[in-house]
């Protein structure tokens, strides 16, 4: 459904990506951004290297990627059909990849921390500063995802608002 302004992304069932030998296919994820926001090239020498999957922008409001990692990475004893619960709690899941997405370590960053659920499955969602960032993780089949939207410190102040409403429109589906 578009509403005015705003479109949704969903990541193509036969996007590229396979993250490692022996993966199953991404489970396809969707999220709103408003129009002007683009899709970007994503190299595997990024920050983040090869688990970054996607990465969007808009020169004037911020940009956002996304991060498919091994959920095993995070914890062992993790059935086939990870659920984000299964890593742990928002604090702890949050202190685990937190540093990853942000590139340095959560202590003292994290704003708010809540769970929502849709459609049966979890979502962590994060609010840090500094640096301004949303952070949206779930995990589905044998993978972590982690949505991150973030802005320089007059975008975040300009387009908060819809920074949030993009973090909080992230669904594996």
């Amino acid at each position: 459904m578009k509403k005015a302004g705003w479109r949704t992304y969903q990541r193509p069932d036969d996007k590229s990506g396979g993250h490692g030998v022996g993966w199953s296919p991404i489970i396809p994820y969707l999220f709103s951004v408003p129009d002007g926001w683009e899709e970007v090239p994503v190299s595997i020498a990024d920050l983040g290297g090869t688990e970054i999957d996607l990465r969007f922008a808009n020169s004037k409001q911020g940009r956002l990627f996304v991060i498919v990692a091994p959920v095993r990475r995070f914890a062992d004893n993790i059935s086939d059909d990870a659920k984000i619960e299964e890593i742990g709690e928002p604090d702890k899941v949050i202190n685990a990849f937190g540093p990853e997405v942000i590139g340095e370590n959560v202590e003292g960053k994290v704003l708010s921390a809540e769970v929502a659920e849709h459609l049966g499955r979890k979502y962590y969602q994060f609010e840090l500063e500094p640096p301004h960032v949303f952070i949206t993780a779930t995990a589905a089949g044998n993978r972590l995802y982690l949505f991150n939207v973030t802005g320089s410190g007059l975008q975040w102040k300009r387009y908060y608002k819809d920074l949030k409403k993009i973090a909080e429109s992230f669904r594996v589906i």
